[in-house]
């Protein structure tokens, strides 16, 4: 008979792995995969991501078990996952039907440290915000903002924030032509084209870099500094200022650092954040080695992935580093 590990052990399984994550090689991520989005009412979900923003379904699981309860720290879950794709990328909507999270708190703000969205492009912000004021979405910035000139990394972006209907930011994004990767500039009739990157707040930019670039491999793709009105009304906060840094895998999008200079005021995520509470977000990290000792081998493909473990970085944004289904695994041996 198999004996079950105890639950508190559950929810110290991603500050274990975290803690060990000198292990992990460096260049061990091939690609960012999909990004995990909480929700508490999968069909109003749905609704907002495949009526308005014109995702596409992949799947639709359901999934219960001792190695889901172990993955995601979360005892008697029961878990429907629906992943949905729009252009190259994925998102997984994740709802707990049992037991149900903990609410965004009403007083969210972009420099929060448990802040974490998706960057979907957009070939025409204009017929972009106009579809999103049609269905009378959720202001998160005061409408969009174009990027100074005098900003070469960034001069000429325009982008908007807002939220669905859980309260999970969310941006549009268009680039102008000398910016961002080619296939943005061809909308082949589609208004969203897919996802640019995923965006995490961060207090402090090279404690983050010492565990995506240093131990995961992703490399550093572009940074800037961005201040001034637009930015502030960007991410409704005054006097914002930050270090942007993005950083890619051989494939997938991208995670960009928001470090926020100013206003340093941000909160830290819940220290008793869980899997199941709704501002949890989760990206994929891709490997073809070993996930380690905590990894734990998943029965189906619902998350697309063989084995896997579920950790959480300095600021507490969730990761799951795993194989994909399918997919070889690369072993090393040890000659120690």
């Amino acid at each position: 008979m198999t004996r079950r590990s105890p639950l508190p052990v559950l929810f110290l399984v991603g500050f274990v792995v975290l803690l060990s994550s000198a292990a992990v090689r460096a260049e061990t991520v091939r690609a960012v995969g999909a990004v995990g989005i909480t929700v508490s009412d999968m069909d109003r979900a749905l609704a907002f991501y495949r009526g308005i923003l014109t995702f596409e379904p992949e799947s639709d699981t359901e999934v219960a078990g001792d190695a889901y309860e172990r993955l995601t720290g979360v005892f008697a879950a029961r878990i429907r996952i629906v992943r949905l794709r729009l252009g190259s990328e994925a998102v997984e909507l994740i709802q707990y039907l049992a037991p149900e999270g903990r609410p965004i708190p009403a007083d969210s703000r972009s420099n929060d440290r448990w802040f974490q969205h998706i960057a979907i492009v957009t070939g025409d912000m204009d017929a972009a915000y106009a579809r999103l004021r049609a269905a009378r979405v959720r202001h998160a910035s005061t409408g969009p903002q174009t990027l100074p000139a005098w900003n070469p990394s960034a001069g000429g972006i325009r982008a908007f924030y807002f939220k669905d209907p859980d309260g999970n930011p969310l941006e549009i994004l268009q680039f102008p032509s000398d910016k961002g990767d080619p296939r943005w500039q061809r909308a082949d009739g589609r208004l969203f084209l897919g996802i640019d990157h995923t965006a995490i707040v961060v207090a402090d930019t090279d404690a983050s870099l010492a565990l995506y670039r240093d131990r995961l491999g992703l490399r550093i793709a572009g940074t800037s500094e961005n201040y001034g009105t637009e930015q502030e009304h960007l991410n409704a906060v005054f006097g914002a200022r930050l270090r942007i840094t993005t950083l890619r895998a051989p494939s997938g999008p991208g995670i960009e650092f928001l470090e926020y200079l100013a206003p340093r005021d941000g909160r830290p995520a819940p220290a008793d954040t869980r899997a199941n509470d709704l501002w949890h977000e989760q990206v994929t990290l891709l490997t073809d080695d070993d996930p380690g000792p905590a990894a734990v081998a998943l029965p189906d493909p619902a998350l697309g992935l063989a084995r896997a473990v579920m950790a959480r970085d300095p600021d507490g944004h969730a990761y799951l580093l795993g194989n994909a289904f399918g997919h070889p695994l690369r072993t090393e041996l040890s000659h120690e």
